[in-house]
């Protein structure tokens, strides 16, 4: 008799609540499978059925990391389309990639960590390719668009599971992990906490990634804000994935706690349940979630809680259903649709009737280090098919049209017993792209081996050098392959790109007498000549090789020759995404190398008709002056030279607008650490000089008349119409702005402020209205005073333009709002980290677990001031919570110091507050001023009667 099929049990039945579904797997878990859970890399739970599961799949522009795969513009590039609808259908489409190649290879995985949410408030940041705009309100409308369409359009699965990154307030690549960002309460809440919040609220996000940074003296893995924040967001379950090896940071490297059991614990109540850490091997972790259980640090409550969230994305993907959604690849709409998105990438920045370039141009040159280059970064998939700016242009105005030169330095180098370096014929070498077959980790990709070092000879080989700023240069061998540095130190010709975690790649020559030595930057070491061979010195080992660099031909020679013969002339410049700027390095200047400037100063001088294309991950500060057309666009993925081409040809009118700010100077830029875009003046929001390009700038072939401006105010929106007409006469795309301006602030405000936008397409002659329903929350700011959201009453001004400082109409409402009142200074006393003004000052940690303090910079003196503080019928004692040696002096308005509080014995810790009191007296309205001296943490004043 054949033995009855068990019924399935409840977590496997579809038509059950998902709380229902997901308490009753959990409950089916043993204590130990659940700790294992914690891990990156879960394991699988055969007696329940349960597969194995990892958080995890990079998928910026692109299914990366893990072989062949659409490649689309770099995030910066999808941000200057300021087209949500165009990035949702790119999220889409990365989507079904991420599908289709789950189905034939496992390790691909559907909790996919994208988008970056870090707002690009510094332009020197590494990571700024990785992020969609300076703007919270651009980059929570792309980060939207994006996550929806990663989500799918399934009303119950989710075809992949989206994580945020980096939260929070992160914007430095310089000792990322153990800075911390000091980050006032306006600035967190107007600033960096709103573009995760509005993307969090729109509903297609199943979580977030903290950050390697501490804010306000806290690392972020142990926020108190995601529970505070993040976690009141939505009502969904949202799974918080640690960055790779920052659990461990929490003690190796930032010192916050003495074992990496309280480490562990700390983190997982704060709220991170899945850890990153130790690559594949989650005996680690999962040895310290049991410590930390057995020493009472945590609760197997506090491990459920982790583990369902886990599971709620687990159960939303489908996993335990029999949902099948095979995903799509490389099809031709992905291909199309990778091409449309990097055409609406590029931004026109300047235009004297030289673009288009003309219809009988007959000989174009197109000249520079990125001519014919496909650029890939860190977070790419490898290249399907791939077009340069070379490819592009030939095939849109003939070989025979176009003439190449790359602006290289052909270059020998001769060593001190006369020889030169010579690469060896390796004809039987396979090719090799790197990262083609997918790693889980690609920074463990080890250099090739099978190809023969370097050696010395009487003629030696000519190399392509390519200087790429701060003395950081590639060389490369005639076959194409870059020299390179392997694990047994020997030099080959052997890779097919500048790449890899630590790039092997690049190397500076340093003067050393009457030559150079050769530093490899992968490992720190010289390049010394020996019997054995060519090959980077040992630690211990002395007299590296003194070269005499050879000068075949300058790159600016042959730039020159090839634009004195053209009709018109390209300049391809920019950077490589693997050097100087990416992430773990920041760059130093927002200066175009200095090779790239000879380059250009060649063609310009040789051809007054040159167009210069920046195709970089970041702004630049370039001297256009002398230049009829300059361009932008990020590296643009597999369709990027197309692209290029077909805006260059006039196919297709330019459209992308700046995402973030173009200084002019290095001057302007404040310091990369300061984290107070109020205070500091930062971004188009608050930056009062003239930047170079500003923030929402972009040029068309066609032009646009704006009319009809109007406005009505209800009791929850402004709304807000006007008319976009293409007064020219090609078929374009404009892009309309929608800015506010409070006139009449009592606090510092933004000069203006995005609050909407539409991207058009317009038919010559032909006219659009673009409405918006702007809430009445765009309006609030962060009142310090009271602690939440308020609206000012008064007059408002409404921008609407072409850009942020092209502004075609304006008008002016007047709102009710909520009239501001003293701080009641009596009942609440002053949070020291609630102050209006400051200088001299950084907030940091309460107490490792929450709450925020404030002491005096480095060597300074610190002060605060605290606006219309309101002392009722009066007061007579002052009291201050401080930890630590000082003195803290309180001062009302612009008199003298009415108390002096100083500790009278040292404190044990930091987190050691005692409270002082001293007699003071005020009575009705002030500004209070606090003067802090001394390495002190001010955490609380508070007055009574």
């Amino acid at each position: 008799m054949t033995e009855p099929t068990p019924p399935a049990p409840p977590f496997r039945d579809p038509s059950l609540p998902l709380a229902k579904r997901v308490d009753d797997l959990l409950s089916r878990l043993t204590p130990e499978e659940k700790t294992a859970f914690l891990h990156q890399f879960a394991p699988a739970v055969e007696r329940l059925g349960v597969a194995a599961f990892r958080t995890g799949q990079e998928a910026l522009h692109g299914v990366a990391w893990m072989g062949p795969a659409t490649v689309f513009p770099q995030a910066v590039g999808l941000g200057a389309t300021w087209n949500p609808d165009l990035v949702r259908r790119v999220g889409e489409a990365v989507s079904k990639e991420a599908r289709a190649m789950r189905a034939r290879d496992e390790r691909v995985g559907l909790n996919v960590w994208a988008p970056v949410v870090n707002l690009l408030r510094h332009p020197l940041w590494g990571r700024n390719e990785e992020g969609y705009s300076e703007d919270p309100k651009l980059t929570s409308a792309i980060a939207t668009a994006y996550t929806r369409g990663l989500r799918g359009g399934h009303p119950v699965y989710w075809r992949t599971a989206p994580v945020l990154k980096h939260w929070l307030a992160h914007n430095n690549e310089t000792n990322r992990d153990t800075t911390s960002s000091s980050v006032r309460p306006r600035v967190l809440h107007e600033y960096d906490l709103r573009a995760f919040r509005e993307t969090v609220e729109a509903g297609a996000v199943a979580g977030v990634m903290p950050a390697y940074n501490l804010v306000n003296g806290r690392p972020n893995h142990v926020s108190p804000y995601l529970r505070e924040h993040l976690r009141t967001w939505t009502d969904e379950e949202l799974l918080v994935c640690s960055d790779a090896g920052a659990p461990s940071n929490l003690v190796d490297s930032e010192h916050y706690f003495a074992t990496h059991e309280e480490a562990t614990a700390a983190a997982l109540r704060a709220g991170v349940d899945s850890f990153t850490d130790h690559g594949t091997d989650s005996s680690t972790i999962v040895g310290r979630v049991r410590r930390a259980l057995e020493r009472g640090l945590l609760t197997e409550a506090d491990v459920d809680a982790a583990v369902r969230r886990q599971l709620s994305v687990r159960f939303r993907l489908g996993e335990f259903d029999a949902h099948d959604d095979p995903g799509e690849f490389d099809t031709p709409e992905h291909r199309a649709l990778a091409q449309e998105a990097a055409e609406q990438a590029v931004v026109l920045l300047k235009n004297d009737r030289l673009l288009p370039l003309a219809p009988g141009t007959t000989r174009l040159a197109v000249v520079g280090l990125l001519a014919d280059e496909c650029k890939l970064d860190w977070y790419s998939g490898t290249l399907i098919r791939r077009s340069t700016p070379l490819e592009g242009l030939r095939e849109r105005f003939g070989a025979g049209h176009v003439e190449f030169a790359e602006g290289v330095d052909r270059v020998l180098l001769k060593t001190r017993a006369g020889t030169f370096l010579q690469v060896p014929a390796a004809e039987d070498a396979p090719e090799e792209v790197r990262g083609a077959e997918g790693a889980l980790d690609p920074a463990l990709l080890a250099g090739r081996t099978d190809l023969p070092p370097l050696t010395t000879g009487a003629t030696g080989t000519e190399l392509a050098l390519a200087d790429w700023g701060e003395g950081v240069l590639t060389l490369r061998a005639p076959d194409g392959r870059y020299l390179s540095v392997a694990e047994d130190g020997r030099l080959r010709a052997s890779a097919d790109q500048p790449g890899g975690w630590v790039v092997q790649e690049t190397f500076r020559l340093e003067p050393h007498g009457d030559g150079h030595l050769l530093r490899h930057t992968g490992t720190g070491r010289h390049v010394t000549v020996a019997a054995d061979g060519v090959r980077v010195a040992a630690p211990d080992e002395g007299d590296p090789e003194v070269f005499e660099l050879v000068v075949v031909e300058r790159g600016e020679e042959a730039v020159a020759r090839a634009a004195a013969r053209a009709d018109a002339v390209v300049v391809i410049a920019g950077n490589d995404p693997h050097i100087n700027g990416r992430e773990t390095e920041d760059r130093t200047t927002l200066r175009l190398p200095g090779h790239q400037e000879r380059l250009l100063r060649a063609a310009r001088a040789a051809n007054p008709d040159t167009v210069l294309a920046l195709v970089s991950s970041y702004p630049y500060a370039v001297d256009h002056a002398d230049l009829p057309a300059l361009l932008w666009t990020a590296h643009g993925g597999q369709a990027a030279g197309t692209a290029l081409a077909r805006v260059l040809a006039g196919d297709v009118s330019p459209a992308g607008r700046l995402p973030q700010t173009w200084y002019a100077d290095d001057a302007d830029l404040p310091g990369l650490l300061d984290y107070d875009v109020i205070g500091g003046r930062q971004t188009y929001l608050y930056f009062e000089g003239t930047p170079l390009f500003p923030f929402g700038h972009g040029l068309s072939y066609a032009s646009f008349a704006y009319g009809g401006l109007a406005a009505r105010v209800d009791e929850t929106a402004v709304h807000v119409s006007f008319t976009v007409t293409n007064t020219g006469d090609v078929t374009a795309d404009e892009v309309a702005q929608l800015y506010v301006r409070a006139l009449d602030p009592s606090v510092p405000r933004p000069r203006r402020e995005l609050v909407a936008h539409r991207r058009l397409t317009l038919a010559p002659g032909e006219t659009a209205e673009a409405d918006f329903e702007v809430p009445l929350s765009a309006f609030a700011f962060w009142d310090v005073a009271h602690g939440r959201w308020r609206v000012e009453p008064g007059p408002y001004a409404l921008l609407a333009g072409a850009s942020s400082e092209d502004v075609r109409l304006r008008t002016t409402v007047t709102l009710d709002g909520e009239p501001a009142a003293p701080r009641p200074v009596v009942e609440r006393g002053l949070a020291a980290a609630d102050f209006d003004e400051q200088s001299g000052v950084e907030i940091v940690d309460r107490t490792k677990e929450a709450g925020d303090a404030v002491t005096p910079a480095a060597g300074q003196t610190g002060e605060l001031v605290f606006r219309r503080c309101d002392f009722g019928a009066g007061v007579a004692e002052v009291t201050v919570a401080v930890a630590g040696e000082g003195t803290v002096e309180v001062l009302l308005d612009g008199g003298p110091v009415l108390a002096a509080l100083t500790p009278g014995a040292p404190a044990s810790g930091p987190y050691d507050y005692t409270t002082l009191a001293a007699p003071v007296t005020a009575r009705g309205v002030h500004d209070v001023r606090l003067r802090l001296r001394g390495p002190l943490r001010l955490a609380h004043v508070g007055f009574s009667g």
